[in-house]
């Protein structure tokens, strides 16, 4: 076995990959990130007592946010960044240390190996893999407990990193990451202990969409319900992917009056939504689907592309010269723009001289689509839903947010909307929206049947749309309203919106194509019993479960 992997939901076997991971890294990137994961619970262990003994240093935080970040399913395959970031992390904890010496601070003389090893080259770096790797936890329940934690605080990570470059920032919530991390080594917490831990882990993961939901709309305003163009123009475009906004803003503004079109893909839609964007003239509309497909869609695009964060696929050698990576993401061979420094900005002006030179996007579709009902423009809307539940006209809501993947399994979910009666009313956000949002499912009494509240971490502004219908239905429990919860899953930040939704109190939560590969059975049994966590069945049988017939 070379490697071992099974933080997404491509896991191979619905095991583990052990000798290249289906989203296309390969041994040596997956060991680097495990050694970068174990090297940040070793700073962690130390950061803890440091800030207990009133050492801080912002560098800690940076490094633990990124880390955690640039480990992230198709994020990042570059091994260069990996070992330079093992290095970094090492390089502050040592700092660290040295800081606590000078007052007379000691360290735990049985201090854990993640806070002891020092390795200087990729080879050393690579040995120490075996201690990293999450087969070192043999026992499999504490194992599936850890890697919830670890796989939440990555999906929380890039949360935080988006808010943070937008100047929001909460110490609380990365003080929490520290605590956690070291938590995952320290094995003398039981699996009580471990699970309270996963729904404290959740807790934050609430805060953390919480401070990027108040960065994104206190810099382009409340998300409202906007009509998005799905065709192209003539002139050439540049085409942004990911989730930072911050990185789309400064796109915008280079690019203005420069005869270039900016269109986006993917999760990057609901960018459309935010009156911010709106003033831009040559921001045209979306180009594609989902993450999975950009091999082809990026091809025909034509133009160069921009990553601004992870669902990079690897790309293809006939496009890959126009492949612009940014942030967290990163491949080899790809340019990848440099961090803008405080007070400043990203240059993209590689991309612009390089669309100046290629031919307008290829049109793959026409037509438009219809989003932004995120909890503020919901909340516009809610008399009017209140009244079509009251009088029957909406039976049902059903959250189907989440992720996209490239399984055949997911036309479950294609099919899951198109059987749903015609009463019925989808909240989605995250890029699973891309499987049901261009059908033409029709509305009910002028609410359109797909409400799109935006990218994953506006799962979010779905629960706060649950918990007012609640106070407007005058119920004690969210779980008695006629609300239910059919989630797809990719990577890890599906893994962090479920934690925050369990701990907003949300139950009976199906969660498919598959259920996560590094759940054990023991704690399988314990989200189903405690928290009515269930898979998926059949679209037929399923929609009878879900409307009780």
């Amino acid at each position: 076995m070379g490697m071992y992997c099974n933080q997404c939901e491509e896991a191979a076997k619905d095991t583990a990959c052990t000798v290249r991971g289906v989203c296309g890294k390969d041994e040596t990137v997956s060991n680097l990130q495990d050694v970068l994961i174990y090297a940040l619970k070793g700073l962690s262990l130390v950061a803890v007592t440091a800030r207990n003994a009133g050492v801080v240093d912002a560098a800690v935080s940076r490094v633990l946010v990124e880390g955690l970040f640039a480990t992230i399913t198709n994020a990042n395959f570059d091994k260069a960044v990996f070992v330079a970031r093992i290095r970094e992390a090492i390089a502050v904890r040592e700092e660290l240390k040295k800081k606590l010496a000078a007052r007379g601070i000691k360290l735990p003389a049985n201090l854990h190996d993640s806070a002891r090893f020092n390795p200087n080259t990729e080879i050393e770096m690579l040995d120490a893999w075996t201690s990293a790797s999450f087969l070192a936890i043999e026992n499999a329940d504490v194992r599936a407990l850890r890697s919830l934690v670890i796989f939440g605080l990555k999906g929380m990570a890039a949360y935080v990193e988006h808010a943070g470059n937008l100047g929001k920032r909460d110490r609380g919530i990365v003080e929490f990451a520290e605590r956690a991390l070291a938590a995952t080594v320290d094995d003398g917490l039981d699996a009580a202990a471990l699970t309270a831990l996963v729904l404290e882990t959740g807790k934050y993961g609430v805060d953390a969409m919480a401070l990027l939901d108040g960065a994104n709309t206190g810099a382009y305003g409340n998300p409202e319900p906007t009509t998005v163009q799905l065709g192209v123009r003539s002139n050439p475009g540049i085409l942004i992917s990911g989730h930072d906004l911050k990185d789309l803003e400064e796109l915008l503004i280079q690019t203005a009056g420069s005869g270039v079109d900016v269109y986006t893909h993917g999760e990057m839609l609901p960018a459309h939504y935010y009156p911010g964007f709106k003033k831009f003239g040559n921001f045209v509309g979306n180009y594609g689907s989902a993450w999975w497909k950009q091999t082809e869609e990026f091809d025909a695009f034509n133009g160069p592309v921009l990553l601004t964060t992870n669902c990079l696929v690897p790309p293809k050698a006939n496009y890959m010269a126009r492949i612009f990576t940014t942030g967290e993401s990163g491949f080899p061979g790809c340019v990848h723009i440099a961090d803008r420094e405080d007070g400043g900005t990203k240059d993209f002006s590689a991309l612009i001289e390089m669309a100046r030179t290629c031919a307008p996007p290829k049109e793959l579709e026409r037509g438009t689509i219809t989003g932004g009902f995120a909890h503020a423009a919901v909340d516009a809307v809610a008399p009017a839903v209140v009244e079509a539940v009251k009088n029957g006209a909406i039976k049902r809501f059903f959250v189907m947010a989440g992720c996209d993947g490239r399984m055949k399994g997911r036309d479950y979910y294609t099919e899951f909307a198109e059987a749903l009666p015609k009463d019925t009313v989808i909240l989605t956000a995250g890029c699973a929206k891309f499987r049901y949002n261009k059908l033409n499912l029709g509305d009910i009494c002028g609410i359109p049947r797909v409400l799109d509240a935006g990218q994953c971490n506006d799962s979010y502004s779905l629960a706060l749309t649950a918990l007012k219908l609640k106070d407007a239905f005058g119920v004690a429990d969210v779980n008695d309203l006629p609300i239910s919860f059919n989630i797809a899953w990719y990577e890890q930040k599906a893994v962090i919106v479920l934690l925050a939704l369990l701990h907003l109190g949300f139950r009976n939560i199906h969660l498919g194509p598959t259920l996560p590969a590094f759940l054990s059975p023991n704690v399988v049994t314990v989200l189903v019993n405690n928290f009515g966590i269930a898979g998926i069945g059949s679209v037929e049988d399923d929609v009878k479960l879900f409307m009780g017939a």
